[in-house]
């Protein structure tokens, strides 16, 4: 199992939900297959193909959609 990515995590606003990895910002040349990941409960998720860290801007989303 390869270690988690130490960069720093990628902050994303409830405005951009929902999140996927690879991100537009991610060179082609590192790319995997696109994953959606559910931050909007924990506040943050850890892509499981490159392990870079997704940190939702204030924290979990509170009540519902």
């Amino acid at each position: 199992m390869s270690e988690p990515n130490a960069a720093a995590p990628v902050v994303v606003k409830p405005a951009d939900l929902p999140v996927f990895c690879p991100n537009p910002g991610m060179p082609l040349w590192s790319s995997h297959p696109r994953v959606f990941l559910d931050i909007a409960d924990a506040g943050e998720a850890m892509c499981p193909y490159c392990g870079t860290r997704y940190v939702l801007a204030g924290g979990p989303l509170q009540g519902g959609h």
